[in-house]
């Protein structure tokens, strides 16, 4: 189990610098200005070539835009069932220790959000509501790629019926597919804004398997 837990933290720590690589390289491999009002974005090629492919679809755009609150929903939940098992169990300590990691995980993640709010790599190729907007990484897909991988491990360790895990293992991995490329097909982010967010996504989740496995 050991050497298993130690796997997923080198595959994170992998993860998470192929992540800061990819960054570093959209600020000066194949840089133009193929975006709304000349802004410039890397691999330029790939991402003008992918862009054209999909065309873009604002309907798209909106559903994956609400349900992209979805995972945020999914996060309350189980922040709500800590605090049920604070009150329940007296004591802080006494709350699953999984729930702590998991808190702190989601911090973390919000964390990151904050700061690519803050920090500007690249704009999205099409205007919303006539304002050009950050969109590196992908933050629906920060969220979606975070949240409900973490959600399908606590379930998978709380739901007995197996037919039923089964079930809901299925569907959450079917809801990561459909918001990830319909963020993409939607025309809304570049190729290199969703890759930008799944390695991010993946580095951070391994790091969570790490330290939820730590007791297990």
């Amino acid at each position: 189990m050991k050497q298993k837990n130690r796997k997923n933290l080198y595959a994170s720590v992998s993860l998470l610098a192929a992540f800061v690589l990819w960054t570093a390289a959209l600020g000066f491999i194949d840089v133009r200005a193929i975006g709304p009002n000349g802004s410039s974005v890397g691999f330029a090629a790939i991402n003008a070539l992918i862009h054209r492919l999909t065309g873009v679809h604002m309907l798209l755009y909106h559903v994956t835009d609400w349900l992209g609150l979805v995972p945020i929903f999914v996060a309350l939940g189980f922040a709500m069932l800590g605090l049920v098992q604070w009150i329940k169990r007296k004591k802080l300590r006494r709350v699953d220790y999984s729930l702590f990691i998991l808190g702190g995980f989601y911090i973390a993640v919000m964390a990151v959000y904050i700061l690519f709010e803050a920090v500007t790599v690249n704009f999205r190729p099409v205007l919303i509501g006539g304002i050009l907007e950050k969109s590196y990484p992908s933050s629906t897909t920060l969220l979606v790629m975070c949240i409900m991988p973490t959600a399908a491990m606590q379930l998978s360790r709380r739901i007995k019926n197996i037919a039923l895990r089964k079930c809901l293992s299925l569907f959450i991995a079917a809801f990561i597919v459909f918001m990830v490329a319909g963020r993409l097909v939607s025309g809304v982010h570049w190729f290199t804004d969703i890759v930008g967010g799944a390695l991010l996504s993946a580095g951070l989740v391994m790091l969570y398997r790490y330290f939820a496995g730590l007791k297990e």
